[in-house]
């Protein structure tokens, strides 16, 4: 079996159709909820799929200079991000969604470069596409 593989460094996040500048990692979480219908008398347990969500983060070295990226990322801020692990060329898949920005953190240590680091809930439903 001949399978594709990706290294990390080909991925990117854009605000609309802006990269995110100094992008470090990001991550992509979806949960689905479950609701127990488990009648008396049966013998295992059954349930069935409800609402689900996704959120996730962005780590980045903070550029100031990022306007259109870093720089639209506020607290309560909704955009709309386009993730991409495979990087965003024709071909591409990526993953796309209305996003609440709900964590922004700056980080810097003596013997390091300061970071920012972006939380995000998605509203709504994530969509796969291809570029």
């Amino acid at each position: 079996i001949n399978m594709a593989t990706h290294t990390g460094s080909q991925g990117t996040v854009k605000v609309g159709s802006n990269a995110i500048a100094e992008l470090k990692s990001w991550t992509l979480d979806q949960s689905q909820d479950t609701v127990e219908t488990t009648k008396l008398g049966d013998t295992v347990k059954t349930f069935s799929a409800t609402q689900s969500s996704s959120s996730g983060t962005m780590d980045c070295f903070w550029d100031e200079t990022d306007s259109s990226g870093q720089g639209a990322m506020t607290i309560g801020a909704t955009v709309t991000l386009n993730l991409y692990p495979e990087g965003a060329t024709s071909g591409d898949t990526y993953y796309s969604g209305s996003a609440i920005i709900n964590s922004v953190g700056v980080a810097q240590a003596h013997d390091g470069i300061v970071e920012r680091t972006f939380g995000f809930q998605v509203t709504g439903a994530v969509t796969i596409a291809t570029v």
